[in-house]
């Protein structure tokens, strides 16, 4: 019979182009990366700026400001080399400044004249290669050039492939496919008629095109496909709903976590203190930024622009030093006048001052205050107040998830669950807090026993342990999957 091999080569030619269409949206998502040639290892007597940052660190961070552009309690050391007449004497000066001084070395005197009577601790043991990995990575700092900005941001050594988006492909062979679905549903109705004429059953005409199409068994599929399509759909939205992997929205303020975390290595749970001690990390006061800002008044990055937002948001006076008496109680206007005299003297100081643009400066910042500190849900826009954050990490309220347990006890980084915080200009939810991605950790994570009293109850697996009978123990063993250990 001839319909046979008919519909066997239509379904072959239907699972050859599925096939062929599936493979190239595979090989597309899947390119591989081109990567660059590494950069070669420096030359032995080049400076490391690596090991100039945690020589800085460790020895200067504490008197210098760390941006290298404002003083803190000594000078700003970006430039220095150009302000010292020859690299011998900044040497001496950093290995003794005292003694320079005592010798009469003009520029030594000059910048003792300048800053006494606060005195430079001496640094005799430090090499000339030490030295210059700290002046190496000064320099870095100040210009920009360190810490090494990601792919895609200057310098590029690694070229990652894009993410490929393949919902136009699996569109056309959706497309495709039913094209071929109404083929093979034509090819067969006229099989069948030619087979009911063979056998002398032939009804009075064939049935047409859509005779086909609105017969009960096509309707009742296509019912049943909408049914299971719109239940994945409204499931799969369900579950991502309030925890948007990547999700990253504009803060009030640009505070950048690279800068604080990463090059001032300020250490999270001085911010997020709650972390250690409570269910939830609690987002700092703004008490906690003005234990630093109270000095470094000015932003390495925005100047005043954001720093003044805090000042704003508290009533910190950063003319005279000190707090605004009776603030919750002043106008707008007599904020604005504090505030925008602040914003004046400072950029008048700047090295991008303009006389014809101060008083534009001065406008938009002031409208940057006023955006920040202004409560989008209820329209207050009286300056004084909190800081209005916008939350990023969102769990549903049905779990339980305790930060306390996972960093005092599990000794757990902040970065196994929040990225590499410490890279990120702007904060993003970097993980997907799905409950499979948590039951996964759960299954995997080893309990680190050894020296930890609050596993001490669990005696069975420490005599296992010291027995060689048990090599780990994971958060699974423990009651990790346990449903109520989140849901209760």
């Amino acid at each position: 019979m001839i319909y046979k091999p008919l519909i066997s080569r239509t379904f072959l030619l239907l699972a050859f182009l599925a096939g062929a269409i599936t493979l190239h949206a595979q090989d597309a998502s899947e390119a591989p990366q081109e990567e660059t040639a590494a950069p070669q290892e420096a030359a032995a007597g080049a400076p490391d700026l690596g090991a100039g940052k945690t020589l800085f660190t460790a020895q200067c961070a504490q008197c210098h400001n760390r941006n290298m552009k404002d003083p803190l309690t000594g000078p700003a050391l970006g430039g220095v080399e150009s302000r010292w007449p020859n690299q011998a004497d900044l040497y001496a000066w950093i290995r003794n400044s005292q003694a320079m001084i005592a010798a009469g070395n003009p520029r030594a005197v000059e910048v003792w004249n300048e800053w006494k009577p606060t005195v430079m601790t001496a640094f005799p043991n430090l090499t000339d290669q030490e030295i210059g990995n700290i002046l190496a990575y000064v320099d870095g700092v100040y210009t920009g050039v360190y810490p090494p900005k990601p792919a895609g941001a200057g310098d590029v050594t690694t070229a990652v492939a894009k993410e490929t988006d393949n919902t136009g492909l699996y569109i056309l062979l959706a497309v495709i496919l039913g094209i071929l679905a109404l083929v093979l549903a034509r090819i067969i109705s006229n099989l069948s008629y030619m087979v009911q004429v063979r056998e002398g059953a032939a009804p009075a005409s064939r049935r047409t095109l859509v005779q086909i199409l609105t017969s009960k068994g096509v309707i009742a599929f296509v019912i049943f496909a909408l049914v299971v399509l719109g239940g994945y759909t409204t499931v799969n939205n369900a579950i991502k709903l309030g925890r948007q992997q990547g999700y990253q929205p504009e803060q009030p303020i640009k505070f950048s976590h690279e800068l604080h975390a990463g090059l001032q290595q300020i250490d999270c749970q001085y911010c997020h203190d709650g972390a250690r001690r409570s269910k939830h990390s609690v987002i700092p006061a703004a008490n906690t930024c003005m234990n630093c800002h109270k000095a470094i008044e000015k932003g390495s990055t925005y100047g005043t622009a954001e720093l003044t937002k805090i000042f704003a948001s508290i009533g910190y006076d950063p003319i005279n030093d000190s707090l605004i008496a009776n603030y919750d109680q002043l106008s707008t206007e007599e904020v604005k006048e504090i505030y925008s005299k602040w914003i004046a003297d400072s950029y008048a100081q700047s090295e991008d001052f303009n006389p014809d643009r101060i008083e534009s400066v001065v406008e938009e910042q002031w409208e940057g205050i006023v955006a920040a500190l202004t409560n989008k849900e209820t329209g207050d826009d009286k300056i004084q107040g909190p800081i209005e954050w916008v939350r990023i990490h969102n769990l549903p309220d049905h779990v339980y998830f305790n930060h306390s347990q996972h960093v005092s006890v599990g000794k757990l980084e902040c970065q196994t669950c929040h990225g590499p915080i410490e890279e990120m200009e702007e904060v993003y939810q970097y993980s997907p807090l799905s409950m499979g991605w948590c039951v996964n950790c759960h299954r995997q994570t080893e309990v680190q026993f050894q020296d930890n009293d609050y596993y001490k109850s669990y005696e069975t697996y420490h005599e296992q342990l010291q027995g060689g009978t048990r090599d780990k123990v994971t958060v699974e063993d423990i009651g990790g999957l346990e449903c109520q250990k989140c849901h209760y």
